[in-house]
């Protein structure tokens, strides 16, 4: 059975077209007018071995703001829908991945219930070219409240602003992968013991 989602969000602000196939190879294809957001969406796709569109037009003549937190909504809204109804997935997933000095552990619940914890080191570059670091929380709540998930995001220490930011995108990507994966052993069985997600 397919696991695709796909939403369409237009607002006078922004556009935006998402699709995602969680059964995928990695194969991106990104355009949100943020460069350095679309390196690090594309990181989500390849480490995810999703399938990944995004095609973003947005009001970039104010800031990159909008353009960056609605491409996150409707990327959060098609995770959702491409998950379907949860039954035989891992659930849970967890990695920790370093670059260079930077280090960030990413653990994920498939819970139904939307639930942020972010933290990542607060001396750091404020832009990374046209992208405000700022906004790498933001991205994730709005991926999270869209999505539904629970997701603790940590960063216990970093200096390079591109490594901080790049390794929460590649231990998310990975996470949401081993979370999402079908369980052989768990075939037609939802994970939860309320039987609900």
């Amino acid at each position: 059975m397919s696991r695709v989602g796909r939403v369409e969000r237009v607002t006078k602000e922004t556009s935006v077209l998402v699709e995602i196939d969680l059964d995928g190879s990695g194969k991106v294809d990104v355009s949100t007018g943020v460069g350095f957001y679309d390196h690090m969406l594309d990181q989500l796709g390849r480490h995810g071995l999703f399938d990944l569109t995004v095609k973003t037009e947005g009001d970039l003549h104010i800031d990159s703001h909008h353009t960056i937190e609605d491409s996150a909504l409707a990327l959060g809204a098609a995770f959702k829908q491409a998950l379907g109804d949860k039954v035989g997935i891992y659930r849970f997933g967890n990695c920790t991945v370093p670059l260079d000095e930077s280090l960030a552990q990413v653990t994920v619940d498939l819970s139904g219930r939307p639930y942020l914890v972010h933290t990542e080191p607060e001396k750091m570059a404020p832009m990374i070219g046209e992208y405000d670091t700022t906004m790498t929380r933001h991205i994730l709540e709005s991926f999270v409240a869209q999505a539904q998930i629970a997701l603790h995001v940590h960063v216990p220490y970093g200096r390079n602003a591109h490594h901080i930011v790049e390794c929460q995108f590649k231990a998310l990507a990975r996470a949401l992968r081993y979370a999402s994966e079908r369980d052989p052993r768990a075939a037609g069985i939802l994970p939860s013991t309320k039987g609900a997600l």
